[in-house]
């Protein structure tokens, strides 16, 4: 194992984590715009999910690109920047890994389960998708930073726990439970990817070691250890000395 970093050169990996998460989620929130901008120049239905249609699959890789209007676009990329965030900087390597997951997970919940005819789009789901995913790893690791990012993310969008359930017209509800359900298989899957940080020990932890120490220091400083092995210290000299004689007895009756 390699050795704990100073307090100097830890906040300076925090830094450089947290730029690189706040930069990432920015240009993906970037790239939406850029989508939603393009959009208004051409007919984009044929990229929407549409359920249970093969011509639909289409979807699953470019419907979260897509946005039906301004207020849906500013909803989603609000979400996105800091569930992103917050998951980037606590499980970079999971976040990437899980990435791929959340975004076929959205678009096949909205696939299986929507209604036929229908259009899907949006990155709804993989909002959902971030905030199950810090949330589930949260319980799952149970160190600081895990249960402090799991309580910021329900914090924020706790409701959308909710909206994993039909309950408004005109929302695909199944993108976002097809979304969320990836993200709890990503935790699951990826709980593993980012290392644990060092747990800083406790006061009475430090004395309950040092008293062990010394412990051991004096019962090797009094006592010898066994050995490992006991020298054979006699021989039988080897000869033609005989034994186990067999001595007759006689009968009482004889």
């Amino acid at each position: 194992m390699s050795p704990p970093l100073t307090a100097a050169a830890q906040k300076q990996v925090d830094r450089r984590r947290m730029r690189r998460a706040v930069v990432a989620s920015g240009l993906g929130v970037a790239l939406l715009w850029l989508c939603f901008g393009l959009q208004q120049t051409f007919d984009w239905t044929f990229l929407t999910v549409t359920p249970q249609s093969p011509e639909g699959l289409l979807g699953l890789l470019t419907a979260p690109l897509l946005h039906g209007s301004f207020k849906h676009i500013l909803a989603n990329s609000g979400a996105l920047f800091l569930l992103g965030t917050l998951s980037g900087i606590v499980y970079p390597k999971a976040t990437l890994r899980a990435l791929p997951l959340l975004w076929l997970g959205s678009g096949l919940g909205a696939w299986l389960l929507g209604e036929p005819d229908s259009h899907h789009l949006g990155a709804s789901g993989i909002g959902h998708g971030l905030m199950f995913l810090v949330f589930v790893l949260g319980l799952l690791r149970r160190d600081r930073a895990s249960i402090a990012a799991g309580m910021i993310a329900f914090f924020l969008y706790g409701s959308m726990l909710l909206t994993i359930f039909p309950r408004e017209v005109g929302v695909s509800w199944e993108s976002h439970l097809g979304g969320a359900l990836a993200g709890i298989l990503a935790a699951f899957l990826f709980r593993r990817s980012d290392p644990l940080p060092a747990r800083k020990k406790y006061s009475w932890e430090i004395e309950e070691e040092l008293e062990r120490q010394q412990a051991q220091a004096g019962f090797d400083t009094f006592e010898t250890r066994a050995p490992d092995d006991v020298p054979v210290i006699w021989h039988r000299d080897g000869g033609t000395e005989t034994t186990g004689n067999v001595l007759p007895f006689k009968r009482t009756g004889d």
